[in-house]
């Protein structure tokens, strides 16, 4: 129930950033730049990159659980639910509230999915398979992979600005302190481990 409830909330999250129209995070404008140019929804796209991530997994040798599954499928499905609720916003001034929401709302889902404990999202995996392949650390992997995105994204038209910096800044924490506050385990009986350098989340 808790993977579930985080997954949908993560796809409100990002599409209250979308919507905020100041700055999306480095997947989101990577999933935006793909979804103008082949002229679908956003979170039709989220899914086809998540197969894809998921394929990918396969010579990177990662194993998948059952929220990597349902992962796949129900972060899209909300954005595109969330999107069609949602109206675009104007002044700015609701910009940057809406923005704030969607960080908020997308760091507690992310500590609420790995708390769950049932499996790492698709891009998640494909980090950490990287990771393990060529012996980098998590955080140079993550960083590398999510230039890379950011960039692609920025290319193919996503929305890279003042919310994509905060965004960086920001959720890691609103992540860790959900992180604990949402543990199926309480700390001292289940270390974290890996699920701290999650920070993102889907």
């Amino acid at each position: 129930m808790q993977l579930h409830v985080a997954l949908a909330l993560y796809g409100v999250g990002a599409a209250f950033q979308i919507r905020s129209e100041l700055g999306l995070d480095p997947w989101d404008a990577f999933h935006q730049g793909l979804a103008i140019r082949a002229g679908v929804r956003i979170g039709t796209m989220v899914i086809l990159v998540g197969l894809v991530a998921l394929l990918l997994w396969i010579p990177l040798r990662q194993r998948p659980g059952i929220g990597t599954a349902i992962n796949v499928v129900l972060v899209g499905v909300s954005i595109n639910i969330g999107m069609a609720v949602l109206p675009p916003v104007n002044p700015l001034p609701w910009q940057i509230v809406l923005l704030f929401a969607g960080i908020l709302t997308s760091g507690m889902a992310s500590g609420m999915s790995v708390a769950a404990g049932l499996g790492p999202g698709p891009r998640d995996g494909l980090m950490t398979g990287f990771a393990e392949r060529v012996g980098w650390s998590i955080r140079t992997t993550r960083t590398c992979l999510e230039l890379v995105v950011l960039a692609l994204g920025f290319i193919l038209g996503g929305t890279v600005g003042i919310g994509t910096v905060a965004f960086a800044i920001l959720v890691g924490p609103v992540t860790q302190f959900s992180l604990h506050v949402f543990a199926i385990n309480p700390p001292e009986a289940r270390p974290l481990g890996g699920g701290e350098s999650f920070e993102r989340g889907i």
